[in-house]
């Protein structure tokens, strides 16, 4: 254990935004967080699941259900459910597209590291309408889903179009389900997925199979140290996306090169930095070309200054999943080192932050955020390296 005391207040936080109806984003209202979110919610269980804490993973149980028992009729999942009267938030101005994934993932690993089967009998046919309703926001059949500007968790950022986070969270949930179906048609679009990430990701020189023509002369200016954020048909995201590339390592995409690239490209900025790594690098300044966009995508105020919330904003949910996927690629010195930053980070100001600023640390966003002491359980429980393991390890070879 990195910090025994960190960790403990952790669980703690956690424990704090359980109710009955599952775990809300934060234990404060503000803003619509006092709810029990799809995305927040499943990894605040997976970090409930790893811990091994009973009441803990019957609150994560109870998330699980009160997503399921709130799915749209067409397939997609609520944004956020309230625990004290029922309503339902299915997004604001556009919807979530990578609650239906979450929402699997949630429901997939309870079953896994829990042994219990009740909720997989129970909602099997709900994952069918989840995996259903991403194949139609694929538009033309070509395995990668559109995402609208919005509709991930970095909200009020830029990106719209096919966003590389959402495609790997696709791909995880169709692994994790296959390992507890006999679906075959699972397994052969996560493998059809996984390809479609290869070939137009990272930048190359072969310009056989891209997903668009529009790509071969957009792909150019791109880095060939990580994987791509994501493209439209108008442009490429030259964005490093600490998500994305986080995912990338935990689910195996990629050659050894490419793997390499990456955890060098984030050792060169955890070096530059020497602290939590941005989710999204670098940050958009107001001089830029993408401020324009930028600061006018905002539901209640305008966070997306430099070095703020989504700009370049240091998440420690995010680096908790970092962590994880450094020490499952055997680079345990960094993920001993970001773990114990995230734990510097949820102690300071007041507890638990949403996030920090990137430019000097103070802390932002909203204070005792649940799923900010879950990327320290997260970080935690992966340097244990048994369970956590379960959840990247699939039943069908290739994979």
């Amino acid at each position: 254990m990195v910090n025994q005391k960190g960790y403990e207040l952790s669980l703690k936080l956690m424990a704090r935004a359980s109710t009955p109806s599952g775990f809300v984003a934060a234990v404060e209202e503000h803003d619509n967080y006092k709810r029990v979110w799809t995305r927040d919610g499943v990894i605040t269980s997976i970090a409930a699941l790893l811990s091994g804490n009973k009441a803990l993973i019957g609150t994560a149980k109870a998330t699980i259900e009160t997503i399921f028992n709130h799915q749209h009729e067409s397939g997609f999942m609520p944004s956020n459910v309230s625990p004290t009267d029922g309503s339902v938030s299915f997004g604001g101005t556009s919807g979530r597209a990578d609650n239906p994934s979450w929402a699997v993932i949630g429901l997939s690993a309870y079953t896994i590291l829990t042994g219990d089967n009740s909720l997989w009998e129970k909602y099997v046919h709900q994952i069918g309408r989840c995996f259903s309703v991403m194949d139609a926001w694929e538009f033309n059949g070509k395995h990668l889903i559109y995402v609208p500007q919005s509709g991930d968790w970095a909200d009020e950022y830029i990106q719209h179009g096919y966003v590389l986070f959402d495609q790997l969270l696709r791909l995880w949930a169709l692994r994790l389900a296959s390992t507890l179906s006999e679906n075959k048609g699972w397994s052969e679009k996560a493998l059809n997925i996984s390809h479609a990430i290869q070939l137009n990701y990272w930048k190359s020189e072969s310009q056989n199979q891209l997903y668009s023509p529009h790509l071969i002369h957009q792909l150019a200016a791109v880095s060939p140290h990580f994987w791509l954020m994501g493209f439209n048909p108008a442009r490429v995201y030259h964005y490093f996306d600490l998500q994305a590339n986080t995912f990338c390592l935990l689910l195996g995409v990629g050659n050894k090169e490419q793997i390499s690239n990456t955890i060098a490209y984030v050792k060169t900025l955890y070096n530059h930095n020497q602290d939590l790594i941005p989710s999204f690098h670098p940050t958009i300044e107001y001089s830029d070309a993408d401020m324009q966009e930028l600061k006018h995508n905002y539901a209640y105020s305008f966070r997306n200054k430099p070095g703020y919330f989504h700009n370049g904003g240091l998440w420690p949910v995010w680096n908790g999943w970092l962590a994880a996927s450094l020490n499952h690629h055997h680079e345990y010195e960094m993920a001993l080192k970001i773990t114990a930053d995230i734990h510097r980070a949820n102690s300071s100001g007041d507890l638990f932050n949403e996030c920090l600023n990137g430019t000097n640390q103070s802390p932002c966003g909203i204070p005792n955020c649940t799923w900010s002491a879950a990327g320290a359980v997260i970080a935690e429980q992966a340097i244990k390296y048994d369970a956590f393991t379960k959840l990247f390890t699939f039943k069908f070879s290739g994979l």
